[in-house]
């Protein structure tokens, strides 16, 4: 088995389609590890606010097949490809890490960049993996998010449930 780790964002009808992604995918890997998922103002561009989280899996799938699931997932769910990078999304599913895979792979670089540098993918990151290092920094994802300067982009949990189980919480500010 190889862990898997992917990010998952939204930013239209994104409660719903954060719940849809969440079933394909349990789906598809079988039992989840989940984050808690935060709300983030949109980077790179001038938008909604997104909900973002981190979701791990293990699986026996090969890299690829994961690639085109999660492709097709997000096309279920209404996944324009043919926008700006930097724009809206109902869903956007980002493959972070598969094991200890490094380098590019199927047309990505693993572990994803984003990862570190990125909010909205390092604290989820830190959640559920904070005790995995990081090949490039050589830190753990718990040290990174607790050096990480939060001032550069804004973000809180937020009260968010699926199939019955409170996710997340909202904290009082």
């Amino acid at each position: 088995m190889t862990q898997l780790t992917l990010s998952l964002g939204s930013n239209q009808n994104a409660d719903y389609h954060i719940r849809q992604a969440l079933t394909g995918l349990q789906r598809l890997f079988g039992p989840l590890t989940l984050s808690s998922v935060f709300e983030s103002e949109a980077v790179g561009f001038d938008g909604s606010n997104f909900l973002n989280m981190v979701v791990a899996a293990d699986t026996t799938m090969p890299l690829k097949d994961i690639s085109h699931s999660i492709k097709a997932l997000e096309d279920a769910n209404g996944r324009r490809r043919d926008v700006p990078r930097f724009s809206a999304r109902t869903l956007d599913i980002d493959i972070l890490t598969f094991g200890d895979l490094q380098g590019e792979h199927c047309g990505m670089t693993l572990p994803r960049p984003e990862i570190t540098r990125n909010a909205f993918v390092l604290w989820p990151m830190a959640q559920i993996c904070g005790d995995r290092t990081d090949p490039h920094s050589g830190k753990t994802y718990q040290g990174l998010w607790q050096a990480y300067d939060k001032s550069c982009q804004r973000l809180w949990p937020v009260d968010f449930s699926w199939q019955g189980q409170q996710i997340s919480a909202a904290t009082a500010s």
